[in-house]
C-alpha cells in the first residue's frame, strides 16, 4: 500500500480522521441545503437531495432565470418551496442554510467552496475540484481550517462495483501491479457543435456573473453551452474547464487512486490536439497521457473520432498485475486471470445494489454532516485526482515533461509554476 500524505504541511490529520465543530444536531433535525447551479449536473443533484427524508432543500440559485424556474418547479412537484435567488452570495450569507451543493461550471468550484467553508457551511462540490492546481490546495486548506465536511462529486467511490474493485486490488490477488490504463472512446461528428458567432446574451442570463473569475469575453453559444448538447459545452474551453481530461479523466483515474491509497504521480507527460473535429472549442479531441506513480505506470487515452472499445468497453479503467487484470466501469467489475494463473475469473454485473452510486453518495454526505467524519470522496481525494489531470493538460499544452513535487505541491519545472496559480478577473479573489 502506498503511503498517503496530506497535501497541507502540518495539517496533522490523515484522510480518515473525524472532524468536530462543536455544532451538535439532534438525530431528527433536517439538514438545510442550498443548491448553486441547476443545469445538467445540478438538476440531478437536486433530484437526489429531494429523495432524502433528512434533507430540506432550502434554497436554489442559478444565473439563468429559465433554469432557476425549472428547478423551482421540480421542487414544487416534490412538495418543497425553497427560496430562489440569482446571486450565490445571498445564499451563502443565509445563516439558516447548513450546506451547499455546487454544480456550477468548473471555474467556479474552488471559489464557491472556499467561500462556503468560510461561512460555516458544509459542501458537496462537483468534479473536477478545480481548474488550477493552486485552487485545489486552497480548497483543502479551507475545509480543514473551518472544519467543514466537503464531499466531491466523484460518486463512483460510493458505487458497489468500484468498492469491489478496490477490495480486489487491495487483496493482492492480482499479484505485482506495474501498469494501469484508462480510456474513453466515441464517434464525434466532424463539425460537432460548429462555429457559432458571438452574439447577444440570452434573456434571463447574467453572463458577467456566469463568467465570474474567468476572463471577460463576448457571449458565445458554445462557451455557455446550455442546450447545445446534453451536457453543456463550456467544458471544452480552457477558461472554464479542462476538456475530456478533467471531465472523463477524473472519473477514470480516481478509481486507481481509490484502489492504491490516494497516491500522486511523480511525473506526467502528455500529447494531444484537435486532430479531427472542426468547431470553435479549444480542448483536444485526441489525447494520450502517461503518469509515473511510485509503483506503476498509468496511461489515459481519449479517442473521440473512433469508437473501437477495449475489453468490450467504451470507457473504463484497467489494472494489470502478474496474476491477472481487473477492469471496472459503471455497471461492471471483472477479473481476467493471466494464462497459467491460479487466480479464478470473477465478474460482477447487472446487480442493482452494486450499480447504485449517486444516491448512496448523497446519503454518505448527509451522514458525515451529522457525524463530522470525512466523507468517502473527501475533497482532498478529488483534489489529488483532479490535479493529476490538470498536470496532464499542462504537459500537453506546454509540450514538456513535468516532475511533480508532492511535498511542496508544485512542479520542478520552474517555467511551468506560474501556470499552476489561479488567475482571477477582478474583483474576485481566492482567499482562505
Amino acid at each position: 500500500m502506498i503511503e498517503r500524505r496530506t497535501i497541507l504541511k502540518g495539517a496533522g490529520a490523515t484522510l480518515t480522521t473525524s472532524l468536530f465543530t462543536g455544532r451538535v444536531r439532534g438525530a431528527n433535525d433536517r439538514i438545510a441545503v442550498g443548491h448553486i447551479g441547476l443545469g445538467a449536473m445540478g438538476s440531478g443533484n437536486l433530484g437526489y437531495a429531494l429523495k432524502l427524508p433528512d434533507v430540506q432543500v432550502a434554497a436554489l440559485c442559478d444565473v439563468y432565470q429559465p433554469t432557476l424556474e425549472k428547478a423551482v418547479a421540480t421542487a414544487d412537484k416534490a412538495g418543497v418551496r425553497p427560496k430562489a435567488v440569482r446571486d450565490f452570495r445571498e445564499l451563502l450569507a443565509d445563516k439558516s442554510i447548513d450546506a451547499v451543493c455546487i454544480s456550477t461550471p468548473d471555474h467556479w468550484h474552488a471559489y464557491m467552496t472556499v467561500e462556503a467553508c468560510k461561512q460555516g457551511k458544509d459542501v458537496f462540490v462537483e468534479k473536477p475540484a478545480s481548474t488550477w492546481v493552486e485552487e485545489g490546495r486552497k480548497m483543502v486548506e479551507a475545509a480543514r481550517k473551518y472544519n467543514r465536511v466537503v464531499q466531491a462529486g466523484t460518486m463512483q467511490r460510493s458505487g458497489g462495483y468500484f468498492k469491489k474493485a478496490a477490495e480486489i486490488v487491495k487483496s493482492g490477488v492480482l499479484g505485482e501491479i506495474t501498469f494501469c490504463h484508462t480510456w474513453q472512446t466515441g464517434a464525434t461528428p466532424k463539425k460537432r457543435w460548429g462555429r457559432p458567432a458571438d452574439g447577444p446574451v440570452p434573456a434571463g442570463l447574467d453572463w458577467d456573473m456566469w463568467l465570474g473569475p474567468a476572463p471577460k469575453v463576448p457571449f458565445n453559444p458554445n462557451r455557455w453551452g446550455v442546450g447545445v448538447t446534453t451536457f453543456p459545452t463550456f467544458r471544452y474551453f480552457w477558461d472554464y474547464a479542462g476538456g475530456a481530461m478533467t471531465d472523463w479523466g477524473v472519473h477514470l483515474i480516481d478509481p486507481v487512486h481509490q484502489c492504491f491509497g490516494e497516491p500522486m504521480p511523480t511525473a506526467v507527460s502528455a500529447m494531444g490536439g484537435k486532430l479531427y473535429v472542426d468547431d470553435n472549442c479549444e480542448t483536444p479531441d485526441t489525447m494520450m497521457a502517461t503518469f509515473h506513480y511510485p509503483r506503476f505506470l498509468l496511461t489515459y487515452e481519449s479517442r473521440t473520432a473512433n469508437p473501437m472499445p477495449m475489453f468490450g468497453e467504451g470507457a473504463a479503467t484497467s489494472i494489470h498485475g502478474t496474476e491477472g487484470t481487473l477492469v471496472v466501469r459503471r455497471g461492471a467489475c471483472y477479473l481476467i486471470p493471466n494464462e497459467k494463473s491460479a487466480v479464478a475469473a470473477v465478474r460482477y454485473e447487472k446487480d442493482q445494489e452494486l450499480n447504485q452510486m449517486n444516491q448512496p453518495h448523497w446519503k454518505n454526505f448527509i451522514e458525515c454532516i451529522r457525524s463530522r467524519a470525512r466523507p468517502v470522496s473527501d475533497i482532498e481525494t478529488c483534489v489529488r485526482s483532479s490535479t493529476a489531470c490538470i498536470l496532464a493538460n499542462l504537459s500537453m499544452r506546454h509540450k514538456t515533461w513535468l516532475d511533480w513535487d508532492e511535498q511542496n505541491w508544485t512542479v520542478k519545472q520552474s517555467h511551468i509554476r506560474p501556470f499552476l496559480k489561479a488567475r482571477y478577473r477582478a474583483p474576485w479573489k481566492l482567499e482562505v
